[in-house]
Formats: C-alpha cells, sequence, structure tokens
C-alpha cells in the first residue's frame, strides 16, 4: 500500500513529465536572451561586461546569499510542497519583473522614474532587468533542487539514472527550445518584448504545472503514512548533518567537478551565438540553431547514458571522460577554423555524459533525509561559477576588443572556457583515483547497495 502510487508506472512516469515541464520552463528563460544578446545590447546599450553582468546575477542569491543551500535545508525541513510552491512562484516573479524590464510597458510604466534616478552608467531597463533575474535565480536553482528530490522519492530502486537523466533531457529541450525560438519570435529586435514575454509567461505555467504536482504529491504522503512509522529523531535532517556531507571525499570532488564543468558550459552557452555570428558570420537565427545542437545532443544520449550506468555504474569513470571531451572542444573552438557544427555535437555527447553521471550518483553518497542539502550545497557551489565566469568572460571580450569593434575576436575567452575544461579534467582524475584507492564507490552501479 505504501508503494502503491510509486509503483504505478504510468504514474510515475507521468510524475516524470510533469516535474520535467517545470525544468523545461526554467531553462528556457535562463537561455531566452543567449540569441537576443546582439539586440539587447543595440536596444538597450549594453556593453559586453554588462550582458555578462546580467547572466551572473542569476547567481548571486545563490552564491552570496547560499539560497541554494538554504533552500536545500528547508526543502529537507518542510519538504516537497511548500518549499517548491515558494520557490518556483519566486522564480515566475523574477521571470515576470525581467520581461517587464525589457517591455515597452516599462517606458512608461511603474519603477522606470526610480530606476533612472541612479547608477546613471545603467539603463532603466538594465537595472530592472537586473532585479528580475536576482529573484528568477532566487527561486530557480531551488526548483531544480526540488525536482530532484521530486525524482528520488519516486524513482529510488527504479530507474533512478534514467530518471535523471531524462530530467536533463527535459531542461536541455527547454533550452533547445529557447535558442531556436526566441530569435524567430523576436524577429530582429521588431517584436523584442514577444520574444521575452513568452519566455517569462512560460515560467508562470510551469507554477501551475507544481499546483498540479502538489495533489498527487498529498496523496502519496498519505498512503504513506497511512501505512508507515513516522520516522525517529534519528532520521530526521540536522544542521549538523552538512557537516557530515562536507567531509565526504568523493562528494567535494564532484562538487568541484560541478562549477568548473558548468562553468564551461552555462556561461559559454550565453556567448556562443554571438561567438559564431563574430568567427563565422553567421545570422542570429542560424547562431541560434547552432548552438541548440547541445541541447539536441543532450536530449538524446543523456537518457541513454543514464540507464547504463544504473546498469553498469563507472560513474567517475564517465564524468573524467566528458571533462576530456570539454576540453578538447573548446580549444577546437579557441584554436581552429572547424566549422562549428561537429564540436557541438561532441558538447552535447560531455553535456550528457557527467550530468548523468553526477547527479544520480549523489544518493549513494549522503542519507535520503540529507538529500536535499546535499544537492543544494552542490548548486550553490556551481552557482559560484555561474556568477564569476559570465562577467570574466565579458570583461575580456571587451579587453581584448577596444573600441567595441564591429566584429569581436573571441579567442581569449574560449581559452578562458578550455581552462575550466582542464580543471574539470584534473579533478575527475583524482575522483576516480580516490574511489580506486579508498573503495568510495562511485563507479558501483546505482543498484548495488
Amino acid at each position: 500500500m505504501s508503494k502503491k502510487l510509486a509503483d504505478s508506472k504510468y504514474l510515475r512516469w507521468g510524475i516524470l513529465i510533469l516535474v520535467g515541464f517545470i525544468l523545461s520552463v526554467n531553462y528556457y528563460f535562463y537561455d531566452a536572451f543567449s540569441t537576443l544578446k546582439d539586440l539587447l545590447v543595440q536596444e538597450f546599450s549594453f556593453t559586453n561586461t554588462q550582458y555578462g553582468l546580467f547572466v551572473a546575477f542569476y547567481s548571486i542569491p545563490n552564491t552570496f546569499l547560499l539560497m541554494a543551500v538554504i533552500g536545500g535545508v528547508i526543502l529537507d525541513k518542510l519538504g516537497i510542497r511548500r518549499t517548491g510552491f515558494m520557490f518556483i512562484f519566486f522564480m515566475a516573479f523574477g521571470a515576470v519583473l525581467t520581461a517587464y524590464g525589457a517591455s515597452d510597458f516599462y517606458k512608461d510604466g511603474l519603477g522606470y522614474g526610480f530606476m533612472s534616478s541612479f547608477l546613471p552608467n545603467y539603463s532603466p531597463e538594465l537595472k530592472m532587468m537586473l532585479l528580475g533575474r536576482f529573484f528568477y535565480g532566487l527561486g530557480a536553482e531551488t526548483s531544480i533542487v526540488v525536482i530532484s528530490k521530486v525524482l528520488v522519492k519516486w524513482f529510488k530502486g527504479k530507474d533512478l539514472a534514467l530518471a535523471f537523466g531524462l530530467k536533463v533531457g527535459f531542461g536541455r529541450l527547454g533550452t533547445f527550445a529557447a535558442l531556436n525560438l526566441s530569435p524567430v519570435l523576436a524577429n530582429n529586435g521588431q517584436t523584442l518584448g514577444v520574444a521575452v514575454w513568452f519566455a517569462g509567461i512560460l515560467v508562470c505555467i510551469g507554477l501551475l504545472a507544481f499546483i498540479i504536482y502538489i495533489i498527487f504529491d498529498l496523496k502519496f504522503d498519505k498512503e504513506v503514512k497511512d501505512t508507515q512509522v513516522l520516522l525517529s529523531e534519528k532520521d530526521k535532517f540536522k544542521i549538523s548533518d552538512i557537516w557530515g556531507i562536507l567531509s565526504n571525499r568523493a562528494y567535494i570532488f564532484i562538487a568541484l567537478l560541478c562549477v568548473t564543468f558548468y562553468s564551461a558550459v552555462f556561461p559559454f552557452v550565453a556567448f556562443a551565438p554571438d561567438f559564431f555570428a563574430n568567427k563565422f558570420g553567421m545570422s542570429a537565427v542560424a547562431s541560434g540553431q547552432i548552438t541548440s545542437l547541445l541541447p539536441l545532443g543532450t536530449m538524446i544520449f543523456t537518457p541513454i547514458f543514464g540507464a547504463l550506468i544504473d546498469r553498469l555504474g563507472k560513474a567517475a569513470s564517465v564524468m573524467t571522460f566528458g571533462a576530456l571531451i570539454l576540453l578538447i572542444v573548446h580549444l577546437t573552438f579557441a584554436l581552429t577554423n572547424i566549422p562549428p557544427y561537429i564540436p557541438m555535437v561532441l558538447l552535447g555527447i560531455s553535456f550528457s555524459l557527467v550530468p548523468a553521471a553526477m547527479w544520480p550518483t549523489m544518493v549513494k553518497l549522503v542519507e535520503e533525509k540529507q538529500i536535499g542539502t546535499a544537492y543544494g550545497l552542490m548548486y550553490s557551489i556551481q552557482n559560484l561559477g555561474l556568477w564569476g565566469f559570465p562577467i570574466l568572460a565579458g570583461v575580456i571580450l571587451d579587453t581584448t576588443n577596444p573600441g567595441n569593434p564591429e566584429v569581436l575576436n573571441y579567442t581569449y575567452t574560449i581559452l578562458m572556457f578550455a581552462a575550466l575544461g582542464l580543471l574539470g579534467l584534473f579533478f575527475g582524475y583524482m575522483l576516480k583515483h580516490n574511489d580506486k584507492k579508498y573503495g568510495l564507490g562511485v563507479d558501483q552501479p546505482l543498484n548495488k547497495k
């Protein structure tokens, strides 16, 4: 009886689709601005550094306020429903605020005069969009932690790595849609507001989807409560458990690999359409389509790799190999003129290997009562890189292209991403070495106790 709902295959996979949609709209909004960079520069006089700041502002609440960590602790304390609704609401509120700042309504609307009264070097549109990006980031990262715990709740012992692989696929579907739809909706700047509002409204629909999930979660918990003994005190999460997580050798190496790997991918994607336009002379639509090969590849390969890891293990080896591919791809972009099609497909494979192995492995490293906090810590560490490196990429771009030339040279910016790939490879090697030396269990199949 206690497992009646979770044992229903159709319901379990239906839950995955429901929360996967929430993840998709989250990623859609995050990446919707990648192909709009040039239009934002023209419309609102953004510099490359200011655009990098806009991308980075997403990570400020999770880096400096540790909201992903706090959100994970709240999740372990208050549960999925209350935590999920609160933070997905923040995500939706921030998305609407960002869309408002980029829309025509804002110029004669609420807040424009106030935003014009300080920091004159930053446009009122940028300041309102930064505020929206802050609230969006405040909710978005913890919402991903919530979704991860939802999958652990419904899929533990039942193809968990495959579920996480499909979860990653849903996120990449959002990115793929954003990179292809956003420039089309913007129509070379004539309907920029339409592109931005569409992204914001999608996130609001994601909030409604979570409300639907709450109904199923209530029924699941009622069945468990009716048939199982309540958790004893030793089984409940305590703040002191954080030290146990941070003292786990495998967790530390995975966290370091996480921050270097994702910092070499997400900030790169934010600049990639502009990079392709400048280096290869592509249009905004074509650049977005090339960039979308990355999420397209991950949609295909991540579930496959996840299913293999469920059964064969080798998670540490897979993460190390994925980091190696990442390094090769960025060196190719920086130092050669090879057309970007094949490197982007390889980057998609790399971006499938590492997440497919990294996120479900957490279940082997920490107790279930700590899972929200463990993911929250990981996302907070990851956001340190997602905050700093977009800004650094913009600074390098402005510094190495004095006078803001029409055609930007991205070589040094891409080499920075390659350096992050090299660091990721080192941490992957250390993870594999320590796993073999100390028997940490990272390379074991997930279904092995």
